[in-house]
């Protein structure tokens, strides 16, 4: 039996890879987006903040698939700053996307959801949940925001057979922060910053998330539920000496 997935956030990046590695794995997949990929994937417009496009795309997307066992709720948008440096209005936008977005597309997915065998939601949290990271104030507010209601629709829908888990990237080698090293200063020192602050020395890639994605999609983590993955480089977890 072929499972049917829906990725946001899937022209692109992570969203992209996950659907690519779905896709691998035998499932049908639907990518929603503002710019949504064509085939073999069925792409559909959606912006994630608006209810009602939202829960048409979602109702597009259970149609053309032949129902739903899969939600990767994967769209999301960066910040820079701290504190002092991001309007209300920024902090306003960033969450609508990043948590009420995941908000919307899960509670639009869920009675197609309740319906199969294999059910399972991967939210795509951050490293930024779990690390004090500077200048990402805003962006790691959403992402604990995502940590947590990721353990709380976990235990909500457990007893309804539905999974609930999220992967925690560390910086990712994806388009987004392909454009924040590129309005660097010094964009070459800046990657090297961040190759270097993930233990593996190096950015952690699309893939990587996507393959943790589809593992947490699939019904081989039938057991796993309520869990943050780490496809970090070891930034999270290991506290390593200098270098000699």
């Amino acid at each position: 039996m072929s499972l049917k997935a829906v990725v946001t956030g899937g022209g692109s990046g992570i969203g992209l890879a996950a659907a690519q590695a779905l896709a691998g794995r035998g499932m049908t997949v639907a990518c929603l987006d503002l710019n949504p990929p064509g085939e073999p994937f069925v792409g559909i417009k959606a912006d994630v903040t608006d209810d009602a496009q939202v829960r048409a795309a979602v109702a597009e997307a259970a149609e053309r698939l032949g129902g739903i066992d899969v939600l990767v709720n994967n769209a999301g948008i960066g910040a820079q700053g701290t504190i002092e440096d991001n309007p209300d209005s920024e902090w306003h936008k960033v969450f609508d996307v990043n948590v009420l977005g995941m908000v919307r597309v899960a509670r639009a997915a869920l009675p197609y959801l309740r319906r199969s065998e294999h059910a399972a939601i991967v939210n795509t949290c951050s490293i930024a949940a779990t690390a004090g990271l500077p200048q990402r104030a805003l962006y790691s507010a959403t992402k604990g925001a995502v940590l947590s209601l990721t353990l709380a629709m976990a235990a909500d829908h457990i007893r309804e057979g539905i999974r609930v888990n999220c992967v925690n990237p560390g910086t990712a080698d994806t388009p987004w922060v392909g454009r924040l090293l590129d309005a660097a200063d010094d964009p070459e020192a800046e990657r090297a910053a961040l190759n270097a602050r993930q233990p593996m020395g190096r950015l952690v890639t699309a893939e990587e998330v996507a393959a943790a994605i589809a593992y947490l999609a699939s019904p081989d983590s039938a057991s796993t539920t309520g869990t943050a993955l780490a496809v970090d480089g070891g930034m999270q977890g290991l506290r390593l000496r200098p270098a000699n």
